[in-house]
């Protein structure tokens, strides 16, 4: 129990900073949009992910800083035009009414969901990497324990922010709220592109 325990604190510290796909998860949360596969697309590749760093891929992403320096320089070009696409939707409070905009398909949600998710290299650090280089150390059978306290803390924490997100729906229901939510949705991507390049 300690071992899953320390894996899920561990894996909660470091999913919980704000960044991109937060972001985004609490954006669709507020706007109660695709909530449930955009939850489980999100906690589901970091299962993957973690799962992998437990059974040794961390190892081969250092081997082969090439993969992790692609992934960089595409995730903050990504990161850029949604900052771009934020910033608009900022300028133009009108527009921020969920109702007036229409839904977004669940394609294009998915879509973005899963490249914020696999274009950050930081997703591969964090989870394949530094996760799966803490599990190791709990031995053999200890690594899964720790592993499955990781996964675990990712499923709790994509579920409370998409599913509490919905409960700001009524202050959401003001243009002004969605100029503020946008513009710091733009400027965290913006930070993050910045210096996943530098």
């Amino acid at each position: 129990m300690p071992t899953l325990l320390t894996g899920f604190l561990t894996s909660l510290t470091l999913i919980a900073a704000i960044g991109a796909q937060n972001a985004f998860v609490l954006r669709q949360g507020i706007r109660r949009e695709h909530v449930v596969p955009v939850i489980l697309v999100c906690a589901g590749a970091d299962l993957l992910l973690i799962t992998a760093g437990v059974a040794g891929l961390g190892a081969l992403v250092v081997a082969h800083p090439g993969v992790l320096t692609a992934s960089r320089y595409g995730g903050a070009a990504f990161l850029l035009v949604l900052a771009v696409a934020a910033a608009r939707r900022a300028r133009h409070p009108s527009h921020l009414d969920p109702a007036a905009q229409g839904p977004a398909t669940l394609g294009a949600v998915l879509a973005t969901c899963l490249a914020l998710t696999f274009l950050n290299p930081h997703v591969y650090l964090d989870t394949v990497v530094l996760l799966g280089s803490l599990a190791q150390q709990h031995g053999p059978a200890g690594s899964w324990a720790f592993g499955a306290g990781a996964g675990l803390a990712s499923i709790v924490w994509f579920t409370a922010l998409g599913a509490g997100a919905t409960r700001l729906a009524p202050v959401f229901a003001r243009p002004r709220a969605w100029q503020v939510l946008d513009a710091g949705v733009a400027a965290v991507m913006a930070t993050i592109a910045v210096l996943l390049v530098v």
